[in-house]
């Protein structure tokens, strides 16, 4: 089983059998997270490509853009990974993965691997929480804020978030400033504020188990 050290990045207990490239297929909104885990590690073999982060707006295209990846690349690499969840594709982008013979990460969606699947699933009446990782704290104004309309029309917070209870911070990184932010954007969502250090969860041992293959 992969050991992870204190700061959540440096993945022991596997190592690559041989040096061929993988390639790993993401979310544009999991590129810092997967270049630190590839830096800390020494993971030199694994090259990224990263597909828009606006895509989790329009989970539909998620699939064929993947398919398209796929495609595109598999020739040239040994083995590709997809480090994306189902990511509201509803069971289509396993499909099509396990039909072009790629793996990808398990989980709804990544506030799930982030945090670990196991845990995640453990907490079911948190249907009204609102999540915001690293990545969605520093982009609130342009993934969250800006698309719903909040900008221009603020009267439409308390329709879209008045079923929600709580924002929950999910930290990658130990930050003062992104903590500052992320209980802002509570605030400005009229939420209750929570922050749990995740670490990188799951995408760490799945990228540890890409790098060994």
């Amino acid at each position: 089983m992969a050991l992870i050290s204190d700061d959540i990045l440096t993945v022991e207990g596997l190592a690559p059998t041989h040096q061929g490239r993988v390639l790993l297929i993401a979310c544009g909104a999991l590129a810092h997270e997967v270049l630190a885990l590839k830096r800390a590690n020494q993971w030199n073999h694994l090259d990224l490509q990263c597909l828009p982060a606006n895509l989790h707006l329009y989970p539909e295209r998620i699939t064929e853009a993947v398919e398209k990846a796929v495609l595109a690349h598999q020739a040239a690499y040994n083995s590709i990974f997809v480090l994306y969840a189902d990511c509201g594709t509803g069971g289509l982008l396993a499909e099509r993965c396990r039909a072009l013979g790629v793996e990808m990460i398990e989980g709804p969606h990544c506030y799930s691997f982030f945090e670990g699947n196991a845990v995640f699933s453990a907490h079911p009446d948190e249907f009204t929480a609102f999540y915001l990782t690293d990545f969605l704290v520093r982009q609130f104004d342009a993934f969250v804020w800006r698309p719903m309309g909040l900008d221009k029309h603020p009267q439409l917070r308390d329709m879209y978030f008045g079923n929600y209870t709580k924002l929950v911070y999910q930290a990658q990184i130990n930050d003062p400033a992104l903590d500052a932010k992320a209980e802002e954007c509570a605030r400005r969502l009229g939420l209750a504020y929570e922050r749990r250090f995740t670490g990188y969860g799951d995408l760490a041992v799945v990228m540890a188990q890409a790098a060994a293959t």
